[in-house]
């Protein structure tokens, strides 16, 4: 902000009001690594023009993924975006819509939000997708709230092979509702589980961070078996290969909605989509647009099932997201539309194809995957020889942006390396990564 209204006089009284004395105990809750903790040191007596120079040369000094060759993964992914996309999002249908409650100003917004359900649904195989969460993450929360209320039971299961930020998010949401998390590594461990305790919702990743994606329709089994209701978490580039979840049987399928069409932005905003099976329609959270005709028979979109969220009252209400993120599903929705079911896959095939050269090109070094019997499309794990950080730091010096240090999220993953490949990657980088690897390890 270039203009902050508050007096010192102004924020004494809030503080006064809250019974602080200084805003630091505000922060408490930030954790001490997150916060910024040191002086921004500009330099005195700038003036506004000078100012802004001296922040647009520090703000240079940042990379960005474009400038990067990326082996990122783990839930986000460098894939192309079609100059279309945002040309299209621009039209004035879309940018100057009102807000969904008001159809009749809104038809454009509405329309677009319907097409993305459509497509949702059915690339997860699933009854109904809703309009758009705010990320993956909150998505498996709320899948896991839906759950709880579903079922009336209080424990959840989360396979340890999700994304550790849905994880963090599940455990959250159930400390607010008093429920209990309970996280297993294998199928064995998980009907140990079920037949234990009274468990309302399993939550699975499809692929996992491993890679894997052929312990789910066993997952899924067991959860039913024992009257707990199965939810998945998915890549939707990795669905347009993949047997859809609905088709295993899945209660609720979610995920993040990033490889579709958005750019990675410095982490966000993304989107997280939610699908549900025909008799969970009502518990699902967030905005549902229907298809209906006006009183002229023509035809038209509404917002639909609002018996929920604030429109009733709280205690009784499905969530508290009563929003979505409109403009990121509208390009998701504008990119499935260009690409076609076939063009999807295509993108899936061309990333599976050039993933599985690099992994048999670090093969060919010694890196080798720590699963090499199961499958994978195109992100896989392997382990390295030394701390995965050193490697990732090395590859940056080069412009490579390194595989996903599993450590991080695990002590046990120590040393395991998760690596991506789009289709954006050319043999020419993926031989390059190979020689850089190949040079850290005889350094």
């Amino acid at each position: 902000m270039r203009y902050i209204p508050h007096t010192d006089d102004d924020k004494q009284a809030m503080l006064q009001a809250l019974g602080y004395t200084s805003i630091d105990p505000l922060f408490d809750d930030i954790p001490e690594a997150a916060r910024l903790g040191r002086l921004l040191n500009l330099p005195p007596a700038l003036s506004e023009l000078e100012l802004q120079k001296h922040m647009a040369q520090l703000a240079a000094e940042n990379q960005n993924v474009q400038q990067l060759t990326s082996f990122l993964g783990a839930g986000f992914y460098d894939r192309f975006i079609p100059a279309a996309i945002g040309q299209l999002a621009e039209r004035g249908e879309f940018l100057t819509a009102y807000t969904p409650y008001q159809p009749e100003l809104s038809q454009g917004t509405l329309a677009a939000i319907f097409e993305f359900q459509t497509m949702i649904a059915g690339l997860c195989g699933m009854y109904a997708a809703q309009a758009s969460m705010y990320d993956g993450a909150s998505a498996v929360g709320e899948a896991a709230l839906l759950a709880l209320a579903q079922t009336g039971r209080e424990y959840l299961v989360v396979s340890r092979y999700v994304h550790a930020d849905s994880l963090a998010v599940v455990r959250t949401y159930a400390h607010a509702r008093g429920a209990k998390v309970m996280v297993v590594d294998s199928l064995d461990a998980l009907e140990k589980t079920l037949a234990t305790y009274p468990v309302a919702g399993v939550i699975w990743q499809y692929p996992d961070i491993l890679g894997h994606f052929r312990s789910l329709p066993d997952a899924i089994s067991l959860a039913h078996q024992y009257g707990a209701l199965a939810i998945v978490s998915s890549d939707p580039v990795a669905l347009a290969l993949l047997k859809p979840p609905g088709e295993w049987g899945a209660d609720v399928v979610v995920g993040e909605g990033q490889p579709l069409g958005n750019h990675l932005n410095y982490g966000g905003p993304t989107f997280g989509f939610f699908t549900v099976t025909e008799k969970l329609v009502r518990r699902m959270p967030g905005r549902l647009v229907g298809q209906t005709v006006d009183h002229h028979g023509n035809r038209g979109f509404v917002l639909t099932l609002q018996a929920r969220e604030q429109h009733i009252r709280r205690e009784k209400a499905t969530s508290n997201i009563c929003s979505n993120h409109s403009l990121n599903a509208l390009q998701a929705t504008i990119y499935m539309a260009l690409l076609g079911p076939h063009g999807l896959k295509q993108v899936a095939e061309l990333s599976m194809h050039k993933a599985h050269y690099l992994a048999q090109q670090l093969e060919s070094i010694g890196i080798l995957r720590t699963n090499p019997d199961e499958p994978f499309l195109y992100e896989f794990v392997v382990k390295v020889p030394g701390p995965v950080s050193a490697l990732n730091q090395h590859l940056l010096t080069k412009g490579i942006l390194g595989g996903f240090d599993l450590g991080q999220w695990d002590p046990a993953f120590e040393g395991l390396w998760q690596i991506a490949v789009t289709e954006k990657r050319t043999q020419q980088e993926l031989d390059g990564l190979v020689e850089e690897v190949k040079r850290w390890m005889s350094r």
